[in-house]
């Protein structure tokens, strides 16, 4: 194609492409990913002055329950539609990994809950967890070079 067709094709286009809002998404996602955070905190705190948890043994049972608050709200489809709205902001670690696990198994229930559920549900955690374990070795390799070193 040429310089100038595609220059003016480029220029045809413009007019139907969707415009892109910049700002009303970052603060969406702002917001968004603070009231998951704020959430977290919430919940953190009601484990430790309601439950006896320390501030060291709190973050297990929390994570455990934001995932299962995202899964849930996964399972009702309410999540998709907080990611329509929030984009990157509900892709908080924790409870966007959840979403992601629960929507493939999901989605590959009708083929059995071996083949199906279990197979395409770890797809996608089997890469995150090997790259959780790497970058923990890289990470705790460079600690304690500098440990010793230093």
């Amino acid at each position: 194609m040429s310089g100038k067709l595609k220059s003016n094709y480029q220029e045809g286009i413009k007019q139907y492409q969707p415009k892109k809002h910049v700002l009303r998404n970052c603060i969406r996602a702002f917001i968004v990913g603070g009231f998951i955070c704020f959430l977290g905190e919430a919940i953190s705190e009601i484990y430790i002055n309601y439950f006896g948890f320390t501030d060291k043994n709190a973050g297990d049972p929390t994570v455990a329950t934001l995932v299962l608050i995202s899964s849930l709200l996964t399972g009702l489809g309410l999540y998709d539609k907080i990611g329509q709205f929030a984009g990157a902001g509900s892709a908080v670690p924790v409870t966007g990994f959840a979403n992601s696990m629960t929507s493939a198994a999901m989605e590959h229930r009708s083929e059995g809950l071996v083949l199906g559920v279990a197979t395409n549900m770890f797809k996608l955690a089997g890469c995150v967890i090997v790259y959780g374990v790497v970058s923990a070795y890289i990470v705790g390799m460079i600690r304690y070079a500098f440990k010793v070193l230093f």
